[in-house]
């Protein structure tokens, strides 16, 4: 099973929340496994995306019961751990995306980072390490590099 870990800020512009719903729908259809942090913006979007079309949405969830998933999330990891379920989170992933974000987006770039994990920018944090693109298109594009042809 193929993994993408998507990571971004949990109250989302409309753009990063557009730009995420995109991509979950876009990686759902390669028939690729969608993994974030479960809650609201970002990861609501891009699970949202992958639903709507079958895919597989899973939610590293920061409290013992997954209470505050998002209705899109279909698999619930519940972890107790907050934000120390950060490094989770981006381990579940062959690649990561991560769009917009604010400190605990900052935190998981850098632990992907740390794990020799790819990782792909969208108006997020400037690090060294992370491949800004430039659309959404972009995004999917290197995606599909990154796994050859997928489904």
């Amino acid at each position: 099973m193929r993994q993408v870990s998507v990571i971004g800020s949990s109250q989302a512009t409309r753009e990063e929340y557009e730009v995420a719903y995109y991509i979950g729908k876009e990686l759902a259809r390669m028939g690729l496994v969608v993994v974030c942090g479960g809650r609201t913006g970002v990861m609501e979007a891009v699970c949202k995306g992958a639903k709507e079309l079958g895919g597989l949405t899973v939610g590293i969830m920061p409290s013992y019961d997954g209470s505050e998933a998002n209705p899109y999330v279909e698999l619930k990891i519940n972890t107790g751990m907050n934000w120390n379920r950060n490094p989770i989170v981006v381990a579940s992933g062959q690649i990561v995306i991560a769009i917009g974000g604010s400190y605990g987006t900052l935190s998981e770039i850098a632990y992907a980072l740390l794990l020799g994990k790819r990782v792909l920018g969208y108006k997020t944090h400037n690090v060294e390490g992370v491949e800004h693109m430039s659309s959404p298109e972009e995004i999917i594009r290197s995606v599909k590099e990154f796994f050859g042809e997928v489904r």
